[in-house]
């Protein structure tokens, strides 16, 4: 049996790579990872923001993997759940490094050229540097 990780966030490109993980590979151990990047919710700074931005991740990442265990026992499938804090791309990665993860299944937004240069690509990046093979899933449009 495999381990497969799936991270997610709730974004379309997110919840294809969780759909193509059920239906591929329904009898191997499937991770559905939330990261709580705090760099994305640092918006204010004062006594107290740290905790209120700890709640706020907390609550999205507990509404993203309860919809994603929902998604899975309405398959049939199991599902294994977890979330960290840091930087999308890095924690990811270590998550599989410390993890014994077979594969990483991530969804792409499918940017090019000056869009995928100045925003970055969180995918792209766990391509490059997994120590494991990663699957890249697009959502239909």
């Amino acid at each position: 049996m495999n381990r497969i990780l799936v991270p997610i966030d709730g974004s379309a490109p997110a919840d294809a790579a969780l759909e193509y993980a059920l239906e591929r590979f329904p009898d191997d151990e499937i991770v559905a990872l939330y990261v709580k990047d705090p760099v994305d919710g640092a918006t204010a700074w004062g006594p107290g923001s740290a905790d209120d931005w700890m709640a706020v991740a907390d609550e999205r990442a507990k509404a993203v993997l309860g919809a994603a265990t929902d998604r899975a026992d309405e398959r049939g499938v199991s599902l294994a759940t977890d979330d960290v804090v840091g930087r999308p791309a890095r924690a990811i990665i270590e998550y599989a490094e410390e993890n014994d993860v077979d594969n990483i299944v991530v969804g792409s937004h499918g940017r090019d050229g000056v869009a995928r240069v100045l925003l970055g690509s969180v995918a792209e990046t766990v391509v490059r540097r997994a120590p494991v093979p990663v699957t890249v899933v697009r959502p239909q449009e």
